[in-house]
Order: C-alpha cells, then sequence, then structure tokens
C-alpha cells in the first residue's frame, strides 16, 4: 500500500505549530537538492595515547607494506627469488615457503575466510578498530593529512587559508603544494604495489630504464591515481559512503562490546564553564567540541554510535587534554561497552566479558577453517597427473587384430628441481606402450622444475586379449618418480570394439 503524507500537526511532544513534511514536495522542490553537499572536514592534530598507538601501527603497516616485495628466498633456478609474489602471469602465488598454483586456489579463499572471520572477532570485541588504526585507507589518508598540515598548518590555520581570496597568492602556492606532495605521495605508496606482482628489482629498474611494459605503467597510474583520490580527496566519504563494514558490523557487536562513548551521565548538562567556577549542579563537559574538531570522520561522539565512527579513540585524546586543563577526570569519552555504560550511570560497574557467544562462535570457525587449512597443506601434492583419452577416434584396429587406445598424459612437477618419470598401465593382460614426445622413445621422462609436459602415450593389447576385452574396460596408469618414488594413479577406460 502506498504510504500517504499530509500536513497534520506534529504530536504535543514535537515543537508548537510545527508540521509534517510533505517528502513529494520537497523531492519536486529545486530549492531541496537530493542529497547534502559534504561539509568540508579538517581534523585537529591532537597528542595522546590513542594518536601514539595510530602513529605506531602507520609505522608498522608501511615498513611491512614497503620492505615485503624485497624480501628474497633461492628457490632455486627459473623460480622467482622474491618471498613474496602474485605471479598472475604464470598463474601462480608465491607466499614465501608456501607456492599456490592457479587450480589450489582454494588456499587462497581459505584465507580470505580467515580474514573475514578474524574481522568478525576483532569487531565482536572492539568494534571498528581495524578501520581507525590499520585499514589501508586510514592509514594514506593520515599520510595525506600529515602532508597537509605540513603545507597549510592545523585546523586553525587551514581554516583562515581556505577562507582567503581564491587569487591569494599565499593560498595557491600552498595549496598547489599540498597536491603536488598528495600525488608524489600517491605514487610513492600505491605506485609500490606494482612490485608485488613481478620481481621488485627487475621491475625498478625497467621503470627508472623506461623499458618495463606498457602494462606496468598503466597499473602505477591508476593504483597512484586511485591512492591520490580516496586518500587525498575522498578520505571519510570512503569509509561512510563506499564501504560496506559499517553497515554490516550491527550484526557483530552486541552490548558487551568495547566501543567509543561519551559517558553522558557524567558530563550532562554541558555548558561553558570558567576558571573558579563551582560544578556544582553541571557536567564536566564543556562544551569545547574538541572531540568534534579531533574527529577524522567529522562525528560528534556525544550522539552517541554512529555510523561513520571509525574507533580511531583521537576524540578521547582531545578530551582527555581539556579534562586535565579544566581539572576534571580524563575518560569523559573512552572506550566502553554499552551494558558498563548503563550499570555506571546508576553507580554500579559490570566487567568486560571477553569469553561470550558470539566470540566463542568465530574464534570456533576460524580455528575449524585454519585446521582444514593446514590439512590441506600437510597433505599438498608436489607431483599431478592428468590423464585424458583420446576421444576421436575412441580406438583404433591394427594389423594383426589388436587394438590401440591413445591417451595425453600431462605430468605437473611442482618440485624444485628436475625429476624423471616413468609411465605403467594396470588392468590389461599383455598391454604394449609407445610414446610420441619422448626422446629416444621410451622413459622416463623428463619434467623441468614447476613445469608441466604432456606425453602421448599409446596402449595396444594383441588380438587375442581384445577378443576377451569388454567394450569399455576400466584401467589404471601409474606415475612413478625415480627420484624419491613417489606415485600418482589415475583412473581411466579402454575401449574397444567388446567382445
Amino acid at each position: 500500500m502506498r504510504e500517504q503524507y499530509d500536513e497534520t500537526p506534529l504530536s504535543s511532544q514535537a515543537v508548537p505549530g510545527a508540521t509534517r513534511v510533505d517528502e513529494r514536495a520537497i523531492y519536486h522542490d529545486p530549492k531541496h537538492p537530493f542529497y547534502i553537499p559534504r561539509p568540508p572536514i579538517h581534523p585537529k592534530l591532537v597528542r595522546g595515547k590513542f594518536r601514539n598507538i595510530k602513529w605506531a601501527v602507520m609505522f608498522v603497516m608501511l615498513a611491512v607494506y614497503y620492505v615485503l616485495p624485497w624480501i628474497r628466498l633461492d628457490r632455486g633456478p627459473g623460480i622467482p627469488d622474491q618471498a613474496f609474489l602474485l605471479d598472475f602471469a604464470h598463474q601462480r602465488l608465491y607466499l614465501f615457503g608456501l607456492e599456490i598454483w592457479a587450480q589450489e586456489f582454494y588456499y587462497v579463499t581459505g584465507m580470505l575466510v580467515l580474514s573475514g572471520l578474524g574481522l568478525f572477532a576483532v569487531t565482536a570485541l572492539a568494534g571498528r578498530v581495524w578501520c581507525g588504526y590499520a585499514c589501508p585507507q586510514t592509514v594514506w589518508t593520515d599520510i595525506m593529512i600529515v602532508a597537509e598540515r605540513i603545507w597549510q598548518g592545523d585546523r586553525n590555520a587551514r581554516l583562515r587559508l581556505l577562507k582567503a581570496p581564491w587569487w591569494s597568492f599565499n593560498k595557491a602556492w600552498r595549496l598547489a603544494g599540498t597536491h603536488l606532495t598528495w600525488m608524489l605521495i600517491a605514487l610513492s605508496t600505491g605506485g609500490w604495489f606494482v612490485f608485488y606482482f613481478q620481481d621488485a628489482p627487475t621491475l625498478a629498474s625497467e621503470l627508472l630504464h623506461n623499458t618495463a611494459s606498457k602494462y606496468a605503467y598503466i597499473a602505477l597510474f591508476i593504483c597512484a591515481g586511485f591512492t591520490y583520490v580516496f586518500g587525498g580527496l575522498m578520505r571519510e566519504q570512503v569509509c561512510t559512503y563506499m564501504c560496506p563494514w559499517p553497515r554490516i558490523q550491527g550484526a557483530m557487536i552486541d552490548g558487551d562490546t568495547l566501543l567509543i562513548t561519551y559517558r553522558n551521565y557524567r558530563g550532562e548538562p554541558r555548558g561553558p564553564h570558567k576558571k573558579g567556577e563551582s560544578w556544582e549542579g553541571r557536567g564536566d563537559c564543556v562544551d569545547c567540541d574538541q572531540c568534534v574538531a579531533a574527529c577524522p570522520a567529522g562525528i560528534d561522539i556525544r550522539h552517541g554510535a554512529q555510523l561513520e565512527c571509525i574507533q580511531c579513540g583521537l576524540c578521547i585524546d582531545a578530551c582527555d587534554e581539556i579534562m586535565d586543563k579544566v581539572g576534571r577526570p580524563r575518560k569523559l569519552v573512552a572506550y566502553d561497552s554499552y551494558n558498563n555504560l548503563v550499570a555506571q550511570s546508576q553507580g554500579e560497574r559490570v566487567p568486560y566479558r571477553f569469553i561470550r557467544p558470539r566470540t566463542i562462535l568465530y574464534t570456533g570457525v576460524f580455528l575449524l577453517v585454519c585446521a582444514v587449512i593446514l590439512f590441506g597443506l600437510a597433505h599438498k601434492t608436489v607431483l599431478e597427473v592428468n590423464v585424458v583419452p583420446d576421444r576421436n577416434p575412441l580406438f583404433v584396429q591394427v594389423s594383426g587384430g589388436g587394438i590401440r587406445n591413445g591417451y595425453i598424459v600431462r605430468i605437473l612437477n611442482k618440485k624444485l628441481a628436475v625429476h624423471k618419470f616413468e609411465i605403467s598401465v594396470a588392468g590389461l593382460k599383455q598391454p604394449g606402450l609407445s610414446y610420441v614426445g619422448i626422446e629416444g622413445g621410451e622413459p622416463p621422462v623428463e619434467v623441468k622444475s614447476d613445469d608441466v609436459r604432456a606425453v602421448k602415450v599409446f596402449v595396444t593389447i594383441p588380438a587375442e586379449e581384445a577378443a576377451k576385452t569388454p567394450a569399455s574396460a576400466d584401467i589404471v596408469f601409474t606415475v612413478r618418480d625415480t627420484v624419491d618414488g613417489t606415485e600418482v594413479k589415475r583412473n581411466t577406460t579402454f575401449k574397444g570394439p567388446g567382445q
């Protein structure tokens, strides 16, 4: 049923004389845009425990990001010695000692599932702390804000600068310097991502000497462009409008989740306070709005939990600094659970519970997926064989009345050295094997390290056996490594005219 709109007066709790607004009229009124323009956000630099934690996490994250593609790991001749390499060109991933081929991509799926479950568990414990401290968008935005402060000053100086006329030389050169620095940061950070997809020293040399592939340059500038736009221009809009996690997190948290909270039982009623005035009959909040000025998302934490909040804790540092100045206890804004917030407002306190049903569930599923992945890795084979019988013709009658079938035997050698393999067939009497594509015409078959080799194998049985063999007989191909004795068996069928 279509919802109706009218202009009847609101309830007695509303402002006297207020009327219900007809939303259809607003949609067609050019004075009311579909979307409210984004208010510019200029976060203030604060100092404190949580700001220091953010600096430390940012340093560690960037160090790992910059160093990882340059770590070397000798895997043998003909194999990349980059410890962490996403080698899409050869359809494999090198993760230190682990090598994942295209047909083993389910391991990557398992790792992504683990990442998601880990994020669920962290969110259940402490909300969006991943977003506030370790998310790449947060790290890059912090770097861009640092560059902005260097050129334009802190919040107040930047606000004065932006109010200056656009033709002001001081404003022009500072803004130009800011955006030029952002571009350089984007090129040296977002562009660094290309080193994860090709041998880093080789690609760096090719990029410097202008001999790299055009696709490398295209990828470099695409990554740098996204970093410039997301980290420098859009910032909190990426977290609020583009990232799905703010909307999902509501299903992960509960009354025991640690969230950044404003203790209104202690802060209200709020208002300006002068030195020497009594605190009797009023709250500790002096309504300075420093928590809002420090917030990179531009929200007021005193309004309660909000979708835009990334749990970075900068509002806590800003509030603690003001509390120190006015001589009131810290933690007016603090990490706390909703249950404890309610209890404290009644003069009680409830302990924080790390162990509860949802954290047990997330941890249990996380460990289960870990066990499945580890079991798969422990039984991961370094020799794979695929046998494909000829489809046209299914069989050939040779001179003398014998029957011959053809097969393509593909041997995948994942080992770090050249290995030789023997091929045998079981399930037939007096089978004769002949080969195409082997030097000398007889096994063993030599397969290079990290390579696939296809061998054409003809299986022939004599006329007297052909007369006894059904139209489709089950046979087994066995491929044996002559170096370490590893064997792989594959079932297939032998076709003939039948008895």
